[in-house]
């Protein structure tokens, strides 16, 4: 037997392909980031910080340990950038893009990694579905640096507007939260179309490319499948209430809304109830606001974006079933409805389960900081609180990206849990929601008596 026939390629599920591609994305990353020609003059970049910040931008999350404008060179900008639209487009949308571009013909693995990825509900059409995908995320990029990149002709010179338009275009459609002015959008609160600009672009990268192509194609209410409904009417009910609330709570407050007018408290309440759901930028210093804000921020990030975005959370779709389901058992309904629809009871079973999950392992990531980072809470003198730890854990799940400032402050081990969280954040929601989809209910050979237990 020859070394070939002994040796066989490893077989991967399409839920394990995506996870092994997006760790070797991190790892090509942290390589190209840890190499010198990726950081400015004067400039050291630890290995630990380079696998950080890699993962941060493949999992489009935007947490970093170090100021990305100062920190790295213009190559190391750019390897960033490329980092984030891999991890926004996705493994397979690459992989299907080099295929495309080659002329390879995509086989049933290609085509059901593929459907892992994207979300659809079949493997019919997931080829055109891709090439949509990659065609409308460069055209709404291009769209977006274009309108950025003449607004920053007010501040910027002519180059640098155009390089920080295409820049920030790429990381607020990906939901990643990265800048290169040092204090993200504070900067731009008082204009408002730098800060709509941005909001459209979180949006549109968060909604999801099949309720987007739905949206594009049927153009009228009635035609739109049930998922582009409830994206559009959570997506809706979310941006509006955090509006509210966050100017609310942050009307007076001198540090963060009190200053402004009221045209651009409106305008930056706005915005930070968008960017507090998915992307991880700031118009008002988030570590400035009220402890009650943060917990509506934490719940926002919870939710996140929608399915097949670029988003994170447990997405709104699964918030939806749960609420459904809840209003159900409150009327006493056995069906679950929505929108004249009636929904599969699986549905809740799985919603239950991703919600169960990502609670845990928010809970559990919290924990463990306290008991890496518990110097950040305990000395004296330290801003830092419990919240803020925990703020930082969901965050970091959620691939939401903003910091109360504990982020440049970790000790190496908490550094390295909060890239697994992101990694977990960005792979586990996903590969858990499809693997459920999927599982196949086997009817057990032996049928046990039932009996109740007290539930609340």
């Amino acid at each position: 037997m020859t070394l070939q026939q002994r040796w066989k390629a490893p077989t991967f599920t399409p839920a394990q392909a995506l996870a092994v591609g997006f760790a070797l994305l991190i790892l090509i990353g942290t390589v190209l980031l840890a190499l010198p020609l990726s950081q400015a003059p004067g400039q050291r970049l630890s290995l630990t910080d380079a696998f950080f910040m890699a993962t941060s931008a493949v999992c489009v999350t935007g947490l970093a340990v170090v100021d990305v404008s100062t920190t790295f060179s213009t190559f190391g900008e750019i390897v960033l950038v490329l980092l984030v639209q891999a991890g926004g487009l996705g493994i397979m949308s690459l992989s299907a893009m080099m295929f495309l571009l080659t002329g390879r013909r995509i086989g049933l693995q290609e085509r059901l990694m593929m459907q892992e990825a994207l979300g659809s509900f079949s493997i019919a059409g997931v080829v055109r579905l891709t090439r949509t995908i990659i065609t409308a995320t460069l055209a709404v990029e291009a769209v977006g640096a274009v309108l950025l990149s003449l607004r920053f002709l007010e501040y910027y010179p002519p180059g640098q507007a155009l390089y920080f338009g295409i820049f920030h275009a790429v990381t607020a459609f990906n939901n990643a939260g990265f800048d290169l002015t040092s204090q993200s959008l504070r900067v731009f609160q008082r204009d408002p179309v730098v800060l709509l600009v941005f909001a459209g672009l979180i949006l549109l990268g968060g909604m999801g490319f099949v309720v987007l192509q739905d949206i594009w194609r049927q153009r009228r209410w009635d035609r739109f499948s049930l998922q582009t409904k409830i994206v559009l009417v959570v997506t809706g009910a979310l941006v509006g209430v955090g509006t509210l609330v966050v100017l609310a709570l942050e009307y007076a407050n001198p540090a963060t809304l009190g200053p402004l007018p009221l045209p651009d408290k409106l305008l930056n309440a706005f915005f930070t109830a968008v960017t507090f759901r998915t992307a991880g930028f700031e118009s008002i210093p988030t570590a400035s606001m009220a402890h009650a804000a943060l917990l509506v921020a934490m719940v926002l990030m919870f939710i996140g974006g929608s399915p097949g975005g670029t988003g994170g959370g447990i997405r709104t779709t699964t918030f939806a079933v749960i609420v459904l389901a809840v209003r159900a058992t409150v009327q006493g309904r056995e069906e679950i409805q929505a929108l004249g629809r009636r929904l599969p009871r699986e549905l809740l079973d799985r919603a239950i389960a991703i919600a169960a999950m990502a609670t845990g392992m928010i809970i559990v990531v919290g924990g463990l900081l306290l008991v890496t980072e518990g110097h950040l809470v305990s000395a004296a003198g330290n801003p830092y609180t419990v919240m803020d730890v925990l703020f930082e854990s969901t965050s970091a799940f959620t691939t939401m990206g903003l910091s109360t400032g504990v982020t440049p402050h970790l000790s190496v081990p908490g550094r390295l849990l909060l890239a697994l969280t992101m990694y977990v954040g960005r792979i586990g929601p996903l590969t858990a929601a499809v693997a459920l989809a999927q599982r196949r209910r086997e009817r057990a050979n032996i049928d046990y008596p039932e009996e109740r237990v007290m539930i609340g």
